[in-house]
C-alpha cells in the first residue's frame, strides 16, 4: 500500500484532517519525502548553500568563533543537518573547540551523519539534546519544511482548509479555524485579499521556542528563502505553499504524497516576535550581507587570484579548479538567487 492509499484509507475512516497533519507524514514519515533517502544531494532533489560550495560552512565558522570565544564547552548544534555538508567544513574551519551536535529527522541522513559525529551526537529532535547548553544553534533551509496550517480569507474572519477524500482523491475541505489558527492569522497574516491564503507558522514558531528554552547564552542562526509579514503581503492572493522535485516545481502537494517536497516562504515577521517575547535579541540580514561581513568576499578574491597565478603558470587544471570554486562561491551571493535568502540572527 503506497503512502497515498494510506492517507485515503486513514481519511475515509476517520474524516478530514488538518493541513499540518498531512504534511508532516507526506514530508516524515518513513514512507515520506524525507524519511525514505537523503534529499539535498546533487543527485537528488534540490541543493542547499552547502552543497553549493564548502565556503558556506567556512565562512559560518567564523560567526560560531566570535560567538563562543571565552565560552565554557560551547555546544554548536545543527539541526536539519542532512548530510553534513554544512557542518564537516564548518568543523574543519573553527578556531575553538566546540561539542558539536547534529539535529535530523531523516533516518538515512542521521545515519551519514553519524559517520562524522558520535553517534551519541546525533538525535533526532531537539528532546535529544542537552537540557540547556550555551553557544550556537545554526539551521538552514528547516523552518521552510516545518507542517503549516492553511486559512484563508473570508470577509472579516477565517476559514481553514483541512485535507479530505472526494472520488478517491485527497482535496482540500473547507474547516472552522481552530483558535490558535486563526490568532497567527489574524496577526501575522494581514492584510490579505478575500479568498487569500496563509500559510500558518505554528510549528516554526514553536520550534524557536524550544530552542530558546535550552540555549543558556549564545545564538541561533535561521537561514532561509522567505520575508517579513508586509514583504508577503503580494504573495498572499495565492500563498507560497508549493512543492519540489529533481530541482524543479512539482505538482500540487496532495497529488503525490511522499514523492515531493513541500514548503512554504517562512515569515521571519512572527519568528521575530517569538523571540522577542522570549527576551533574545533580533537581527535579520540577506545572505549577501551576512556572508560578506565574514569576509566571504576576500575568500572570492584569493580564489581569483589563484585562477591567475594557476593561469600564468600553465596550470590548467588548478585554473579550472580555482574558477570552479569562485563560480561556486559567488553563487552563495547572487542577489537574485541564493543571496536574497534571509539570515535571522537571535541572541541571548
Amino acid at each position: 500500500m503506497t503512502l497515498l492509499d494510506r492517507l485515503v484509507a486513514s481519511i475515509r475512516s476517520g474524516g478530514p484532517i488538518p493541513f499540518e497533519e498531512f504534511q508532516s507524514i507526506a514530508l516524515y514519515d518513513e514512507e515520506g519525502f524525507f524519511g525514505s533517502k537523503l534529499r539535498s544531494v546533487k543527485e537528488g532533489d534540490f541543493l542547499t548553500s552547502p552543497e553549493v560550495s564548502p565556503l558556506f560552512g567556512e565562512t559560518l565558522a567564523r560567526f560560531v568563533d566570535q560567538v563562543v570565544v571565552g565560552m565554557e564547552a560551547p555546544v554548536l548544534v545543527e539541526a536539519g543537518a542532512g548530510s553534513g555538508s554544512l557542518l564537516r567544513p564548518l568543523l574543519g574551519a573553527l578556531d575553538h573547540s566546540v561539542d558539536a551536535w547534529a539535529v535530523e529527522v531523516s533516518p538515512p541522513a542521521r545515519a551519514q551523519l553519524s559517520e562524522l559525529l558520535k553517534p551519541d551526537r546525533v538525535v533526532e529532535s531537539l528532546e535529544g539534546l542537552p537540557a540547556t547548553f550555551s553557544g550556537v544553534v545554526i539551521a538552514n533551509e528547516l523552518l521552510d519544511n516545518l507542517p503549516v496550517a492553511l486559512a484563508v480569507r473570508t470577509g472579516d474572519g477565517w476559514e481553514e482548509r483541512w485535507v479530505g477524500v472526494e472520488d478517491g482523491r485527497l482535496v482540500l475541505v473547507p474547516h472552522e479555524p481552530r483558535p490558535e489558527v486563526e490568532q497567527w492569522a489574524s496577526r501575522f497574516g494581514l492584510p490579505c485579499p478575500e479568498g487569500g491564503r496563509v500559510e500558518v507558522q505554528l510549528s516554526a514558531c514553536e520550534w524557536v521556542q524550544a530552542v530558546l528554552g535550552r540555549l543558556v547564552e549564545g545564538a541561533v542562526v535561521l537561514i532561509d528563502y522567505g520575508d517579513t509579514t508586509e514583504g508577503l503581503e503580494r504573495r498572499r492572493a495565492d500563498g507560497t505553499l508549493r512543492t519540489y522535485r529533481g530541482h524543479h516545481l512539482g505538482p500540487q502537494p496532495l497529488l503525490e504524497p511522499g514523492e515531493t517536497d513541500i514548503t512554504v516562504d517562512v515569515n521571519f515577521t512572527a519568528l521575530m516576535a517569538i523571540a522577542e517575547e522570549a527576551g533574545a535579541g533580533v537581527e535579520m540580514h540577506s545572505q549577501d550581507d551576512f556572508l560578506e561581513s565574514l569576509g566571504l568576499r576576500d575568500r572570492i578574491a584569493e580564489l581569483r587570484e589563484r585562477e591567475l597565478t594557476a593561469a600564468r603558470s600553465g596550470d590548467t587544471m588548478g585554473q579550472l579548479q580555482a574558477r570552479s570554486d569562485r563560480t561556486n562561491a559567488e553563487t552563495l551571493l547572487h542577489p537574485r538567487g541564493l543571496g536574497d535568502f534571509k539570515v535571522l540572527v537571535v541572541r541571548k
